[in-house]
């Protein structure tokens, strides 16, 4: 993910036992519900080890991918792989094609937005990335290129492909699954876009799947939750405790799907940090996340970006924690 310099970092420690109120109030009206329409109440998750206080940046490559390099055709993995694409038919039993009863399918009716980040093409259009939009404590480029492994993967590429996957995964369970941008896009969309392709569907939950891009050695994964802002077109309040209940639950099960580990140069190594500089995050009114899956610039982040197997496993994690937050569960 690019653009994080001046990046304010809260303490999710401190950010999870003052919200508990504001999720009471976002639940009544915007919560989570079963299939009946009754609300509920998820569980306060306990409090995560304090964030690192320092205000770090993690500068990224903005060069353009390649020619012909593996991030160049988003999701062309092999036969043997799941497609990313390939959602099937929701419900429907392989045996008979006689759809299963509702248990089966536990996110009928909910609707997810999954936003890959960046765009491939980005590059092609730096006059339209540059132009700065609102998001509400500044203003901030509209979208930027990217990182890229030091062999040449776009991060953009790997964000879309992990997406689809997720997006697959999720419809199989029954939930309606919009990604802001499937590789049909000339650039973009810009981050306040992004946010209201999420507020305008109603969402039940968004999560934006990045690839960061700092230095060699610094490697593994971190949620980032929205912090606290109340500044001009800015309203973070109702969604920090939702928002950091499915912080929890994506952190969770992406370690346990992936095997990876949480970063281990931010957060105190804890893998969740909550900013208040990211666009994507102020704007939205629906609960959202962001994961950094690992860094792209350390070769052995870099050579599990890379595996097509990988990212199906980073997929399920990603699927499985929204769909653990959805169901109440961490």
């Amino acid at each position: 993910m690019s653009g994080r310099t001046g990046a304010a970092v809260v303490s999710v420690a401190a950010l999870v036992p003052t919200c508990f109120a504001g999720w009471l109030v976002y639940q009544s009206m915007h919560g989570p519900s079963g299939d009946d329409g009754a609300q509920r109440v998820l569980p306060l998750p306990s409090a995560a080890a304090p964030a690192n206080p320092d205000d770090r940046t993690n500068a990224k490559a903005s060069s353009p991918v390649p020619p012909g390099s593996p991030g160049a055709v988003p999701g062309s993995s092999s036969a043997a792989e799941p497609d990313p694409k390939a959602s099937g038919t929701p419900g429907t039993s392989p045996a008979n094609g006689s759809s299963p009863a509702p248990a089966a399918l536990p996110l009928r009716g909910r609707t997810v937005v999954i936003d890959p980040g960046h765009n491939t093409n980005n590059a092609n259009h730096t006059a339209d990335i540059n132009r700065l939009v609102d998001i509400g404590i500044s203003r901030k480029e509209c979208d930027t290129t990217g990182t890229s492994t030091n062999a040449g993967y776009a991060e953009a590429s790997f964000s879309l492909d992990v997406s689809r996957r997720v997006r697959a995964l999720l419809a199989e369970r029954g939930a309606k699954v919009r990604l802001t941008q499937d590789g049909d896009r000339s650039f973009g969309p810009c981050i306040d876009e992004r946010a209201r392709i999420g507020n305008e569907a109603h969402a039940d939950a968004a999560v934006s799947i990045h690839g960061d891009g700092s230095a060699a050695g610094n490697r593994g994964f971190h949620v980032i939750t929205p912090a606290s802002v109340n500044a001009g077109i800015a309203d973070t309040r109702p969604i920090v405790a939702p928002s950091g209940l499915l912080g929890v639950a994506v952190k969770s099960h992406f370690a346990t799907a992936s095997g990876s580990a949480p970063a281990n140069y931010l957060a105190d190594g804890t893998g969740l940090m909550a900013r208040s500089d990211l666009g994507g995050l102020n704007l939205s009114t629906v609960p959202k996340v962001l994961i950094e899956c690992g860094n792209m610039r350390d070769a052995q982040d870099a050579a599990k970006f890379t595996d097509p197997q990988w990212r199906q496993r980073a997929a399920e994690g990603i699927a499985d924690g929204i769909t653990a937050f959805l169901q109440g569960k961490r």
